[in-house]
């Protein structure tokens, strides 16, 4: 890996966090790639030190969800991912990681993971606060804005997804 990879932006980061079983997780092929060691030996890293990853630090992803995030990744090219189930781990196991992945990149890559993971949760805690000052203000004035209040939530609430055409008959 070039020094420029080591340098990824927050964004890049914070696409790689997912939500799996109501967690905020990375899985263990991201990390190795900000970490620059393989997936393989991260996972021989962490089977050493097990006794660190209790199952709130940890996940294993079960078959079905592996099986779910091979749909979504794509059709998979043969030998370009793993055959086990992925380790997803929170934001307390990425920081347990970085108790025993020790090189310089290592700890840059899991500072710029931990900055991630607070913005996220910023993010998320002012989205909040806007809804409820939204709704308090939506209180205090009268339906003449009604119109102005339900434009601001669908902006706040994105885009809708969009509706997949049936392929057959």
């Amino acid at each position: 890996m070039t020094e420029k990879a080591l340098l990824m932006p927050s964004e890049v980061i914070e696409n790689k966090i997912f939500l799996v079983r109501g967690k905020k997780v990375m899985f263990d092929r991201d990390l190795a790639v900000l970490y620059g060691v393989t997936t393989g030996n991260l996972n021989k890293a962490v089977s050493r030190n097990i006794e660190r990853f209790p199952e709130d630090f940890m996940l294993l992803l079960t078959k079905e969800e592996h099986d779910s995030l091979r749909f979504q990744i794509g059709i998979l090219k043969r030998g370009e991912h793993s055959k086990y189930p992925p380790r997803a781990f929170t934001q307390e196991g990425i920081a347990m990681l970085s108790g025993i992945l020790r090189s310089e990149r290592a700890v840059k890559a899991n500072i710029a993971i931990m900055r991630a993971f607070v913005r996220l949760r910023e993010m998320l805690a002012s989205n909040k606060e806007l809804a409820k000052r939204l709704d308090e203000m939506e209180k205090k004035y009268d339906s003449h804005f009604k119109g102005v209040f339900d434009a601001i939530r669908q902006l706040m609430a994105g885009p809708e997804p969009k509706k997949k055409k049936k392929i057959g008959f």
